[in-house]
């Protein structure tokens, strides 16, 4: 049984849901998402709530039910408040700098990175090189910041690198002389 898809989904005020020809389309402030919905799950919005229903009860609806019910929680939440990620790039030589919707990074390649921002992410860097990633779609925003840090991933030597703010990186021990 699904913990996670029987609990229901607040919505939140100036927020709109509607579900037609198995489309689920979330609208609030912050703008608008569309997902295809899972044809063995139905959504049912009473007043200020959303629950997610199975359509028959089987192990693997039920797992699918708890996947849609985040998936559409994930959608209100990004619409109302939106979703932020932060990046740090550490190395002595590498720096970030952001150009309209491009990132440019500067990684110890030999040639600079110019990494293109999807539409509905934007990103602000500040002096400690710092990226702050912001943007309504959390599985878009959290690909985005897998791409960039894949870039550059942290080494467990000294901790150069594109590392998450919240990672912590495990440290090795160099090389001793015997």
């Amino acid at each position: 049984m699904s913990r996670v898809g029987k609990k229901p989904i607040p919505i939140p005020a100036k927020t709109k849901v509607t579900v037609s020809n198995g489309m689920v389309t979330v609208q609030g402030e912050k703008g608008k998402l569309e997902r295809p919905l899972h044809p063995d799950v139905e959504l049912k919005i009473e007043g200020d709530e959303i629950t997610v229903v199975p359509v028959v009860e089987r192990r693997k609806i039920t797992a699918v039910q708890g996947l849609v019910r985040s998936l559409v929680a994930n959608m209100v939440t990004g619409v109302s408040t939106g979703f932020k990620r932060v990046l740090e790039v550490n190395g002595i030589g590498y720096k970030a700098e952001l150009n309209g919707q491009t990132l440019n990074l500067t990684l110890g390649f030999s040639h600079p990175v110019d990494f293109p921002l999807p539409q509905g992410i934007t990103a602000e860097v500040d002096k400690k090189n710092n990226i702050t990633l912001e943007g309504i779609d959390n599985e878009l925003l959290g690909q985005t910041a897998a791409s960039i840090r894949a870039l550059r991933p942290p080494e467990p030597y000294k901790g150069k690198g594109i590392k998450y703010a919240e990672e912590r990186i495990i440290r090795k021990a160099g090389k001793t002389g015997a």
